[in-house]
């Protein structure tokens, strides 16, 4: 399945930016959705965003739309985050992970088939 490998996360203040980022390497098979979960001490993995390797549709939480962007580059096999306003409540470790089957939802956890390591991002009040 290869490896996915996070970066970018940190310590910001409220209503500052972050931009993570997401690289592939080793996969041979091929990555139908990139997407982005959180999770928050002592809550479940929930979905952030999502982005088709195809079209390139996305896809938001709506605790996050409107101010976190996703984007890939196919080329590179690299998926961004964007993340700007953000909030305490953004506080969580950050994970990316591939969709390689057509099939199940992109909001849920289950159908995604690699997760990288994740990356905390922190914000502060």
């Amino acid at each position: 399945q290869g490896e996915l490998v996070e970066s970018g996360g940190g310590l910001v203040q409220t209503g500052g930016s972050l931009r993570l980022s997401c690289a592939a390497s080793g996969r041979t098979l091929t990555t139908y959705v990139w997407g982005w979960f959180r999770q928050a001490p002592g809550k479940e993995r929930e979905f952030v965003a999502a982005i088709t390797s195809s079209g390139g549709s996305t896809y938001y939480a709506d605790s996050v739309k409107g101010r976190f962007t996703i984007s890939r580059d196919n080329a590179k096999d690299t998926v961004y985050l964007q993340m700007n306003s953000l909030k305490p409540d953004d506080t969580a470790v950050y994970y990316c992970a591939a969709k390689l089957r057509y099939y199940g939802s992109l909001r849920q956890t289950p159908s995604y088939d690699s997760w990288g390591q994740g990356t905390q991002v922190t914000v502060s009040s």
